[in-house]
């Protein structure tokens, strides 16, 4: 190949743009607009990408192993039109989930079966609001009645029961009688626990632990599901009528569980789908999850199926104007708008009071065909006391409280489980839940052009700098290439841990010498001083999904510029000439070596070879969320190997991985 061809390609002007990455990081706080698909065909696409999202954030892809429930149900109660017992089962080997079962009191056939999901309300499920509180939410018209409205509860799943329908209502992680976590774990974490941080037997919120992408958020969508297991199993229990619902933080749940599992068939999450606020828990965030998508668009994956939702005075008061239309497009463009509903309440403070319980029960009335008068308006009830409805006691003794012991054990089944199941699942999930933990694909790595700043006559050579634009992510990188006058139709990009400054090198000077052309890059934040500590939000909270969660990890940052550089090499075209004949990779760095590995595990055969040293790097072993390697999922998909696994291994020269290779790395590549 000629030398003009490729000073062609690279004289190509661009607008210049500037790094997106380089603004302010995004939070909870921030806005998270949905944008409705043109037609069904591209969202169902868009539609499972989130879904996958999802699960891989969550820790649930591939779904952990069902184990048996082993339910305990006892303790019943008669009440009026009603009843109540008290169950626990395990959702993984001695992790307990506990909660309340309440049923009609006659049953004739198969009847829906509901999930209730609490919030931040303490001690929800067995708590009693004082009766001055209560008294004071009938005068604002948010109660009606001063018995049944200490329990908002108790006074949902009564109603319910005499309705037809059976509830299980459960408890939140930490809450009531789940006590194996402890609260300042589950909802007041603050900040990092060393004797949690350990490459073996680590605890949650540990980097190990954000590494294999084991949350709270997780363990809790994971009770969700084998609640719905539970219900399930239920003989009473119509499949073809479920449904879940719940307020604040058991909005969150409830839009999830519905975004994830298909068996869920009427959803109604409260006060918590928003373009605003996302959720401030611990318990609602998670790494991964909210990257360019948000709540509204998870509540957007359970269309056309049967959805209402609220607004009150909290982040949720502009859904009518922000969100709720785009939901209803999504829903005509199913054909199906009537079946997606917004209860306006801003006049009422974040609530899942009696007004919005009464817009539920009217919602499934209809939907479930239950045959009441609409509206249906919520009875009063004698309030059951805690010693009703507290699950353990001396024939049920509680599981040991608040046991670090256990919650290592707990992370320790799950890792090992998961990597049974993605020995079982074979190439194509893990390249899936890959794919999620680095947020790109090589198609759609983006648009890349090119802008020249000065070019130099080396003698045997050309070197010329400019910067990479990446025009449909917003992204740039300073580039700095080596073409020798003898062209050989071979690029190599060049990564180093110092930037594109790092091809001064005898190697360097050696292939280019041999016709080869060479392009170092500055990957993001590159160039100047080496980054020691990454940047996060403003939380004081040492959480990484807080972070994380909206953002990508630097790590993976820098994998999209060299994605970036490979896709510029491969798609760009001048006239009728082609691009250059072979693109290789070289990597030496103990930072650039696992760089490499994960853009070839995302570009596969559109690199012809690669030389890769990657120093035997983990990254189970990053012992900071906030070290420049710190992948948010990078040890859950077999860690590096795993990525390896994804590329041809006759087309890369490997060392840091066992065997040592019996050429060298220039050698390879001059090849």
């Amino acid at each position: 190949m000629k030398l003009p061809i490729l000073l062609a390609i690279l004289a190509t002007s661009i607008v210049h743009a500037e790094d997106s990455r380089l603004q302010p990081l995004k939070d909870l706080n921030g806005y998270f607009p949905f944008n409705p698909p043109s037609s069904l065909s591209e969202w169902e696409v868009r539609k499972e990408q989130v879904r996958r999202q999802i699960l891989v954030a969550e820790g649930l892809w591939p779904m952990p192993t069902k184990t048996p429930l082993n339910a305990v149900i006892h303790g019943k109660v008669e009440g009026d039109g009603f009843t109540v017992e008290k169950v626990y089962f395990e959702s993984a080997p001695g992790f307990f989930v506990t909660g309340s079962l309440w049923k009609p009191k006659e049953i004739k056939g198969r009847v829906p079966g509901i999930l209730l999901a609490h919030g931040h309300w303490k001690d929800a499920r067995l708590a009693l609001t004082d009766p001055d509180k209560t008294r004071a939410e009938i005068a604002a018209g948010g109660e009606r009645f001063e018995k049944g409205g200490r329990s908002i509860f108790q006074a949902q799943c009564v109603q319910l029961a005499r309705m037809g329908c059976i509830v299980w209502q459960w408890d939140m992680l930490s809450d009531s009688d789940s006590v194996q976590i402890p609260r300042e774990v589950v909802h007041g974490f603050k900040t990092q626990r060393p004797e949690m941080n350990t490459t073996e037997n680590w605890g949650l919120f540990s980097p190990q632990a954000e590494s294999h992408l084991q949350s709270i958020m997780g363990l809790q969508t994971w009770n969700a599901v084998r609640g719905l297991d539970f219900l399930l199993s239920l003989p009473e229990v119509d499949p073809a009528r479920t449904a879940i619902t719940g307020a604040s933080g058991g909005g969150t749940q409830t839009m999830l569980l519905a975004a994830i599992d298909d068996r869920v068939q009427l959803s109604f999450p409260c006060v918590m789908v928003s373009t605003a606020m996302q959720g401030g828990c611990t318990c609602e965030n998670a790494s991964l999850l909210r990257i360019n998508t948000g709540n509204v668009e998870f509540a957007g994956i359970f269309a056309p199926k049967p959805q209402g939702m609220n607004t009150a005075n909290d982040w949720t008061k502009e859904m009518s104007a922000k969100g709720f239309p785009d939901l209803q497009k999504l829903y005509t463009t199913y054909g199906k708008k009537d079946n997606v509903l917004l209860v306006r309440g801003e006049h009422f403070p974040h609530n899942y009071n009696a007004v919005t319980r009464s817009a539920f029960y009217t919602f499934i009335n209809r939907h479930f065909k239950l045959g009441f008068p609409s509206p249906v308006i919520e009875q009063d009830h004698e309030p059951l006391t805690r010693e009703q409805l507290s699950v353990w006691d001396d024939k049920h003794p509680a599981p040991k409280a608040a046991d670090p012991e256990f919650e290592r054990t707990l992370l320790s089944h799950l890792t090992h489980d998961a990597e049974k199941q993605l020995a079982a699942a074979g190439p194509e999930v893990l390249r899936q839940g890959i794919e999620v933990v680095l947020g790109r694909t090589y198609d759609k790595a983006g648009e890349v052009g090119w802008t020249l700043k000065d070019k130099l006559d080396r003698g045997g050579h050309l070197e010329m700098t400019g910067t990479l634009v990446n025009k449909t992510h917003h992204e740039e990188m300073n580039a700095t290439w080596l073409y020798p006058k003898q062209w050989n139709g071979r690029v190599i990009i060049w990564l180093d841990d110092n930037g594109r400054s790092g091809i001064t090198n005898d190697d360097v000077k050696k292939l280019v010498a041999g016709g080869t052309a060479v392009v170092g890059v500055d990957l993001l934040f590159q160039g100047a001083e080496p980054v020691k500590q990454t940047r996060v939000v403003a939380n004081p909270r040492e959480f990484a999904g807080y972070t994380h969660g909206y953002n990508h990890a630097l790590f993976a940052q820098r994998v999209h510029d060299v994605l970036s550089v490979i896709t510029f090499l491969r798609n760009t075209k001048v006239g009728t000439h082609p691009s250059p004949k072979s693109v290789c990779v070289a990597a030496f760095g103990p930072q650039t070596g696992p760089l490499a590995v994960a853009a070839l595990s995302l570009a596969g055969e559109h690199v012809d070879l690669a030389a890769v040293d990657t120093h035997g790097f983990r990254f189970g072993k990053v012992s900071s969320y906030r070290d420049p390697m710190f992948l948010p999922g990078g040890a859950k998909y077999r860690d590096l190997p795993g990525m390896l696994s994804l590329h041809d291994p006759n087309r890369r020269w490997m060392k840091g991985e066992g065997k040592v290779p019996e050429t060298s790395a220039v050698e390879w590549l001059m090849k």
